[in-house]
């Protein structure tokens, strides 16, 4: 089912913002998942000017405030580089959040949910899968560009608004968890998947490695790096900015990179069953690659670089576990459309990762010739 759209709740919702105009119709936006989210239309001045009213799912993340203060914080430090540089387009480059009336950046309604509005941005597309170098090249500068504007966010640092979201030795450790237990006899049957993961293993103990040197930095990362999460320009094509920042907290460019190298090198989707079409593809991923570090200037340390073909295996290893040990615990976390649907999600991911690990070392060169 799709969102119902409550005129009255928008119009209600209309007015508690620092909008000028009268609100015209509204529809539900399908961008998205987790959040309900609307395109409104105001007349202002005779014009039709476009917002987006945004209410945040309270269930995902159980601290709506901390959420959009670091929302609020990341979209003005990244407005004020932009007003610094003497960039135009501003509207388009970063998402502005519109203040509430009563001079907040969100306003809470009376059932405690938490509202938000944003200018529309006019004039982009958004695609579900990358169809073309260029496009993965323009995905690369755009998450790239992020975590170099953020570069420099001052003290104190964000708050995490979903805990352990990319903690890899606790997935793993669930998905052990999930494999005593075996609550529904589901293990038999997948032996094959099960050894994978546990025969993986030292793609976790490597990350733990990397983090407790100390060489591999902390950084403001977005964290849902998924193409759809980038608006590109209608007619030229070039990246104008990223959404869907309610993960934006502390991080590594592994987490970021990783997760682009995951959903956009394979031309499948993450639960294809026709396994023999998941591939990595290379030249998407030197798109990515080359996007990447030319947008990040020479930010990235020599481990993080030295890791970047490597961030790909792991968070592919990363969102296969987590599959499979749904698929152990009986389907409770990810919404499941048919029987098996975890686990087809998971051998999807599988294939990716020993995709990726044929490829790794031509993938390091690559991004050593940067």
């Amino acid at each position: 089912m799709g969102l119902v759209y409550d005129e009255s709740q928008l119009r209600d919702i209309s007015t508690r913002f620092h909008i000028y105009g009268q609100i015209l119709h509204a529809e539900p936006c399908k961008i998205g998942h987790i959040n309900e989210t609307y395109t409104a239309t105001y007349e202002q001045g005779g014009n039709e000017v476009r917002y987006v009213h945004q209410k945040i799912n309270g269930k995902v993340f159980t601290k709506p405030l901390e959420v959009m203060e670091n929302v609020d914080r990341v979209t003005r430090h990244i407005r004020q580089k932009l007003v610094d540089a003497g960039e135009s387009d501003i509207t388009r480059k970063v998402l502005i959040l519109i203040p509430s009336r009563d001079g907040n950046c969100f306003y809470q309604d009376d059932d405690g949910h938490y509202w938000r509005t944003y200018v529309y941005v006019e004039n982009i597309r958004t695609y579900e899968s990358v169809e073309s170098t260029k496009q993965a090249l323009e995905a690369g500068k755009a998450f790239g560009l992020f975590v170099q504007q953020l570069s420099d966010l001052p003290s104190p640092g964000l708050h995490e608004t979903i805990v352990d979201f990319h903690n890899v030795r606790k997935r793993f450790d669930a998905f052990v968890m999930a494999l005593q237990k075996d609550r529904i006899n589901r293990a038999k049957h997948i032996q094959r998947e099960i050894q994978f993961f546990l025969k993986h293993e030292s793609v976790v103990r490597k990350l733990e490695k990397a983090l407790a040197s100390g060489r591999l930095p902390v950084r403001t990362t977005h964290n849902d790096t998924k193409f759809n999460n980038v608006l590109l320009d209608a007619q030229t094509q070039k990246q104008c900015c990223v959404v869907d920042l309610d993960t934006v907290m502390p991080g590594t460019l592994l987490y970021d990179f990783g997760d682009m190298v995951r959903t956009t090198t394979s031309p499948t989707m993450e639960d294809e069953r026709d396994l023999s079409k998941v591939r990595m593809r290379m030249p998407m991923f030197k798109a990515l690659a080359r996007g990447y570090l030319e947008a990040t200037d020479g930010m990235m340390t020599r481990t993080e670089k030295n890791l970047i073909a490597f961030s790909g295996k792991l968070m592919t290893y990363t969102i296969g576990l987590r599959f499979l040990t749904d698929f152990l615990q009986g389907d409770t976390y990810f919404r499941v459309h048919r029987p098996l649907h975890n686990l087809d999600r998971s051998r999807t991911q599988i294939k990716l990762a020993q995709s990726i690990e044929r490829q790794e070392e031509k993938m390091q060169a690559y991004v050593d010739s940067l």
